[in-house]
Order: structure tokens, then sequence, then C-alpha cells
């Protein structure tokens, strides 16, 4: 037995050797986890190394998706697109797409800059992009020409006709929209808003409804969808796009510190936003701080110089008794003027509102006249009222003033111009009690619509004094029922104000 045993000692050992060796590998097994699970804990959450970082689009791309699809793009972004398509297509002439793309950013170009020399360059690549297939993109592109253009109906034309070549291309009707509502035809524009939001949605549709509501008086629905848009924006060009037309619509209530506030984001967040840095002109001047209005106005003109800043900025000029620097302003007018129509645009419009208040009141009446009849929209309405006005024609002028605050047939919208316009013109034909409700009306919408006309329609009302509102006949029946030479209805029963939603 001792022999059996003693041969069994050196097997027991190697087994006992085993065991210890294994506990061992277990101990150092689980203090290694320990060290690497302390490890994990005090890396990051995330290691940058796990994940390939995602590149942000070129620029040219990003103008490029902002173009196709109908929304605001930046100016740099817009150059480095131009200068790619172009590139592209001197290798690849055939690339209908290409061209259609290449003209339109050229139409945004001259839009953002007021350079009408790149609306030639654009129609030039929209009609080379026709010539090698013909295209709703093509046909959109120059409606937008034509809208940027105030050539609204040729719009229509090119509009129509990209509509009946692709139907479902929603990009096709805000161009559309804009058409209609410059020619004044309200109706089709709304059909067109309801056809654009069944087709899509999203920030560039809800602008395009927000300037539909705003034309109906519905300022409180155009206000909400302007803040979904700037919301939903993609793009630091886009959203302040639509910041500049939220800032536009709490000017044209007299909000002037919420104006001001949107205005400025919008300048903010796109410096080469102009037209909101013109907003911050109205607004400031409006709070009395007329040295930064007077520098903001500069700013805008500077690099985008549209007639129309122009005149707000000369007429800011006079109203603060500076009437050189305002003869300045006004050269500069009409010089941006004639720039605009070498370059095929219309500033007819802007051209007649100058002559009517600071030159001459029968030019303005001729022009107005004729825009009229090429595009019969409310602006020109009341445009061409207060000419005739100014001009002394004023049962004519009660005409066209009554088309421009027509609630029904019009589009409705609240404008403080134009109830000051109409209720002056009613002054001066001795109808005294509507012209004390208009005057009154100017007022409450927007206290601060402008320098000049806002205190001429304070003092209008002091020197009416207590007119009853009830009881006195509006118009008499020369000037009822019928239609005007451009085919709008201008019943006076018609006009009878609404309440607004």
């Amino acid at each position: 037995m001792e022999n059996q045993a003693t041969r069994n000692r050196p097997a027991r050992r190697r087994e006992e050797r085993r065991a210890r060796l294994h506990g061992r590998l277990v101990i150092a097994a689980v203090a290694g986890c320990a060290v690497l699970g302390t490890v994990l804990m005090l890396l990051p959450a995330e290691r940058p190394a796990t994940r390939a970082p995602v590149p942000a689009p070129a620029p040219g791309a990003q103008a490029r998706t902002a173009v196709t699809a109908g929304v605001p793009a930046a100016l740099p972004d817009l150059a480095a697109l131009i200068g790619e398509r172009e590139s592209h297509l001197r290798r690849h002439p055939e690339d209908a797409q290409s061209w259609a793309v290449l003209g339109t950013a050229y139409v945004e170009q001259g839009r953002r800059t007021a350079d009408t020399t790149f609306y030639a360059k654009a129609e030039d690549n929209l009609r080379t992009s026709l010539k090698v297939r013909r295209s709703a993109e093509a046909l959109g592109g120059l409606a937008a020409l034509a809208n940027a253009r105030r050539d609204f109906r040729t719009a229509r034309t090119w509009g129509e006709e990209a509509r009946q070549l692709e139907p479902r291309r929603w990009t096709t009707y805000p161009a559309l929209i804009d058409a209609y509502t410059g020619l004044g035809d309200y109706k089709a524009a709304r059909g067109a808003l309801e056809r654009l939001t069944e087709l899509r949605s999203g920030p560039a549709v809800m602008a395009r409804a927000a300037a539909v509501y705003r034309d109906r008086g519905w300022r409180e629905d155009a206000a909400a969808q302007l803040a979904d848009a700037a919301a939903g924006a993609q793009a630091p060009a886009e959203r302040a796009a639509y910041l500049e037309r939220a800032g536009q619509l709490a000017w044209e209530r007299g909000d002037r510190e919420d104006a001001l506030r949107h205005f400025q984001e919008a300048v903010r967040i796109d410096p080469d936003q102009r037209a909101a840095q013109a907003g911050q002109g109205r607004a400031l001047a409006a709070l009395g701080r007329t040295t930064e209005a007077l520098n903001a106005y500069r700013t805008a003109l500077a690099k985008q110089p549209l007639p129309q800043y122009a005149l707000e900025l000369g007429e800011l000029y006079e109203s603060l008794g500076l009437g050189q620097a305002a003869r300045v302003q006004y050269d500069l007018l009409r010089a941006a003027v004639e720039r605009a129509a070498a370059g095929g645009a219309d500033e007819e419009l802007v051209l007649g509102q100058f002559e009517a208040d600071h030159g001459d009141p029968a030019s303005a009446v001729q022009r107005l006249r004729a825009e009229w009849l090429r595009q019969p929209g409310i602006a020109v309405a009341d445009a061409l009222g207060w000419a005739l006005h100014r001009a002394g024609q004023d049962r004519e002028a009660l005409r066209y003033a009554r088309i421009a605050t027509d609630k029904v047939h019009g589009g409705g919208v609240r404008s403080a111009p134009y109830a000051y316009h109409l209720g002056m013109i009613e002054r001066a034909s001795q109808r005294y009690a509507p012209a004390r409700r208009h005057l009154r009306e100017a007022l409450q919408i927007n206290p601060y619509f402008s320098p000049s006309g806002a205190r001429a329609a304070r003092e209008a009302l002091a020197a009416l004094g207590d007119v009853p509102d009830e009881g006195l006949p509006e118009e008499d029946g020369a000037d009822e029922g019928g239609a005007d030479e451009g085919g709008t209805a201008t019943d006076a029963k018609a006009v009878t104000p609404r309440p607004y939603r």
C-alpha cells in the first residue's frame, strides 16, 4: 500500500499545481476586467474616432438645393453655384437642367442685388435650356424672372405653361401666386395656393401661404405661418428671409419694437438681407432714432439700390427738413428706374408714386394709367387714385382708391397708406364722415406708416372736428356700380368694411 501511495504522490502534486494556476488565472482575469471597466468609465461617452464626420454640403450644392426649391439662397453660395454651373456647361452644353438651374440662380442674384444686368443673363440661359429640352423647370424659371421684372402677365403665361407641362411640380405654384396677385386676380391666387398645399408642405409653402393670408387681411394667420416657416427653415438665408417678412407684418400693424427685432435678427443671420436693413430704417425712424435709421437705409441702398429704398430715405430726409439730401435720393431713384428699364424691369409703380408727391402729378397719372392697363393690381389702383387726387381729379381718384380698399373683390389687405389715401380723397370730395372714419382707420392700423403721411392724417382729423360717422351718405349715384377699365368690379356696396380675422 505504501508503494502504491508513493507512486501516486507526483500525480497529486501535478493536480494541485494545476488547481493553483487556474485560480491565479481566474483572479487575474477578474482583476483585468475590473481595470478595463474603470478605464472605459473614464473615457468620453462618445469617441470621435468611432463615427466618421458627416461633411457639410458645398456652398454651390446648398444654393442649388435652394434655387431648385424656390427658396432664398445666400449670395456667396449663389456665386459659387453660378461659377460651378458655368464651368460644368462649358464641358456639357447639352445639359438642359443645368442651363435652367444657372438661369434661375441669375434671377435670384439679380433680385437680391437689384442689378438687372443679371436678368438678361438669366433669360439667355433659361431660353437655351428650352432649346435643348422643353421642361417645366425652365418655364418656371422664366416665370420667376418675369415676376422679378414686375411683368406679371408674362409671368402668368410662363407659369401656366409650366403647370400644363407638369401639373404636380410644386415649385411652379409660388410663381403663379405672385403673377396672379400682381394682376389683381386674388381668386386665382387663392386657388394656386390650395393646389400648392395639396402637393407640398414645409417652410417655403408656409411662407407663401402667409403672403396670401396677408393680402386677405388675415394678419394673425400670416404671422403664425411665418413664425413656423422661420423655425423650420434649413438654411440661414432662408430663415432670414422669413424673419424679414415677419418684421414687415409687424411694421404694417404699427408694432415698431417687434418689427425692429425681426429685422435685426434677419440681418444678424444673413448680413446680405438688405430688405431687413431697409426695414430697420423704417422702424428706427418711427422710434425717433433717426441717425440709426439713416445709416440703415444707406447700408441697404449701397448693396441693393432699389428705387423704393431711395424714395423712403428721401422722404425721411424731407421730414427732417433736409431738402438737399432728399433731392439727392430722388435723383438716385430716377437713375435706378432707368437702369431697371434697361434690364427689362418695370419700376413705373414706384416712379409714379414719387412723381405724385414730389414731382409732376400729371406725369404720375399718365404713367400709372398705363401701368393699370398692363397689370391692374391693388398697389397700382392705390397709386393711381392718389396721383389723380394730387392732380386735382378727385372724382376719378375716389374710384381707384375704393378699388384698393375693396375687401370683397380685392385682396383685403389692411394697409394704413391705402386707408389714408382714401380718407384724404374723401375729405377733398367733401365726404367728411367717411373721410374721418378712414383717416382714423389708417392711424389705428399703423400710426407711423409715413413720416409725412401720418402727420397729415392727424392734422386732417383735427381739422374735420367731430363729424358723425353715421347717417351721412358715402357715395352718390354717379359713382356707383360698373367695372373699371381693367375689368375689376367696383360696386359701391362691395366696399363696406367687414370684420377682419
